[in-house]
């Protein structure tokens, strides 16, 4: 993982985090089970673009057929619960106790959200983030059903052109990401990028 980072202990606020969004830190955990976070400055910044968004055709048949019930912001906790279980592809998560309790913090204070699919009345996918400004910060996602997490984040996207949101962060692009058009970028370019999504007037997810 490239970058800075540096421990950091439980006195962290809201809106500290949401300082440190502004000037292009985001905070992990070493494990689930570590009280400790510490801060991330990535040198390369993962970001999709929305007018380079790709959705591939089998997907696009995929969400026309809507498999599930897409929702925004109903089960918050939910999302992020599951997306903080060990999964197949994901056998330990960064997701502690400490960010939890920060982003139910920031969810209340209408700076955290979460896109859902449901099946029936059982969460199968979801993903959740933080947004400021014109900004939406991309955290974790997860799926119990075949594309459910694709699907929501079609979804986001969505939702954020259709908002007027300028940038979507993915912190670092990934192979599966890459796929919808993620990219690298070196840290100045994004800093360019973010201070002016951030100065934006807040938009209303």
């Amino acid at each position: 993982m490239a970058g800075r980072r540096g421990k950091y202990y439980p006195a962290i606020t809201p809106e500290i985090l949401l300082r440190a969004y502004s000037i292009g830190l985001f905070p992990m955990a070493e494990a689930a089970d570590d009280p400790e976070i510490f801060w991330v400055d990535p040198e390369m910044r993962g970001i999709l673009p929305l007018d380079a968004f790709h959705v591939s055709k089998s997907l696009q048949k995929t969400v026309r057929k809507k498999p599930f019930d897409i929702r925004f912001d109903t089960d918050f906790e939910g999302v992020i619960a599951l997306c903080a279980q060990p999964a197949d592809d994901r056998p330990s998560t960064w997701i502690n106790e400490t960010i939890r309790k920060l982003y139910r913090e920031l969810h209340h204070m209408g700076h955290a959200h979460s896109v859902e699919a449901y099946d029936g009345d059982e969460l199968v996918g979801g993903l959740y983030g933080v947004s400021l400004g014109a900004a939406f910060f991309g955290e974790s996602m997860f799926s119990r059903r075949t594309d459910a997490s694709k699907i929501c984040l079609v979804h986001l996207v969505e939702r954020m052109k259709a908002k007027g949101f300028e940038l979507l962060d993915t912190q670092f692009t990934t192979e599966h990401l890459k796929t919808f058009g993620a990219i690298d970028v070196p840290k100045d370019d994004y800093l360019k990028l973010l201070h002016a999504a951030v100065n934006s007037p807040h938009l209303e997810f």
